[in-house]
């Protein structure tokens, strides 16, 4: 099984990134920040402009070291890819099916399968756990809802139509989502999902860490030599990584929603991490996206046992042995891919 290695995040100002004897070295003008070993990382994300230096980029791509660039903000610029790795078959196989839209939807209906199930898994956990502080009455009917939605959807033929399923389930999950929220209900109001731009602190939380959850699936897919690029249930699209938006798609609920909900609910993120535009959009600030990546680091550093491969894993690693059984079951060692199913 693979190792789960360290992943440096770079937020520093005009800060610079070079290579020198193996090591990653971080500079601001003639300063050195810091120096880590290039190969106790699996990743490493800079969060600026100024960049990196080509020898860094290429040591990356030869490693298999996810480098990954991004505004301030948080918003996604740019990755560094290396020479695609592995079995050629397989990318030609994975093309083969992106091409035929029939086919596509047999893969497709196993990512909204798993987003659905975990959405509802997610809900029925608060209803259990909180019977006194949520609305039980509404997150029984929408887990309902979402059941029916589960069930028309393991019958679909086109993606179009699952993608239609998908969506009106995102809008019942999404409509109870403020009766998650514990504590810290007046600092962290939510009406409802506003992605480009984010609007209300919850919005901005969740956009950031869907980034990250991103970035470590395409990592993960270009490792098994999968095309992180060409997907099938979100159609291609320059510059998308269509099959990294797919794998995550059964992840949301249960590694990246419930991990915004425990920064909220632990009052691990306060409303002063928030930097407001005069536009109405929030994003973190510096303070708040550090708070957030050293939580992020704990949380993929958690032990949980695979529903699959019934293994203790870390959740850092459930985004790679997707991948892993995505790839297999591409090859036919599998019958059909095995979406997470949290329990």
């Amino acid at each position: 099984m693979r190792h789960l290695l360290n992943t440096l995040f770079v937020m520093t100002e005009n800060s610079y990134l070079a290579l020198e004897n193996e090591n990653v070295v971080v500079k601001q003008e003639e300063e050195v920040l810091g120096r880590i070993p290039l190969l106790t990382l699996e990743n490493i994300l800079y969060f600026g402009y100024k960049g990196a230096s080509p020898a860094l980029m290429g040591a990356c791509a030869s490693n298999k070291i996810g480098l990954c660039f991004l505004k301030p903000n948080g918003r996604f610029l740019a990755r560094v890819c290396g020479a695609s790795q592995g079995n050629v078959l397989l990318r030609k196989k994975q093309y083969r099916i992106s091409d035929d839209l029939s086919s596509c939807c047999i893969w497709a209906r196993n990512f909204i399968v798993g987003k659905l199930y975990n959405s509802r898994t997610v809900l029925e956990r608060a209803r259990r756990d909180h019977p006194l502080n949520v609305d039980v009455a509404a997150l029984e009917q929408v887990s309902h809802e979402l059941w029916l939605s589960m069930k028309e959807a393991r019958k679909v033929l086109d993606v179009e139509s699952l993608l239609g399923i998908e969506g009106n389930a995102a809008k019942l999950y999404f409509s109870v989502f403020q009766e998650l929220i514990l504590q810290n209900k007046k600092e962290f109001p939510f009406t409802g999902r506003c992605k480009r731009p984010p609007i209300g602190r919850v919005n901005a939380l969740l956009s950031f860490v869907y980034t990250l959850l991103a970035h470590d699936c395409a990592s993960a897919l270009e490792s098994v030599g999968l095309d992180s690029y060409v997907g099938f249930l979100h159609r291609d699209r320059p510059g998308r990584e269509s099959l990294a938006m797919d794998i995550m798609e059964e992840l949301r609920s249960v590694y990246a929603d419930r991990f915004v909900l425990t920064l909220i609910n632990n009052r691990m993120i306060r409303p002063n991490h928030f930097l407001e535009k005069e536009n109405g959009v929030i994003w973190l600030n510096e303070t708040g996206r550090k708070v957030v990546l050293q939580a992020w680091q704990e949380k993929k550093r958690e032990v949980i046992c695979h529903p699959f491969l019934q293994e203790k894993i870390y959740w850092g690693l459930v985004p790679f042995v997707q991948a892993l059984l995505l790839a297999r079951s591409l090859r036919g060692d599998l019958d059909e891919y095995p979406a997470f199913l949290w329990k």
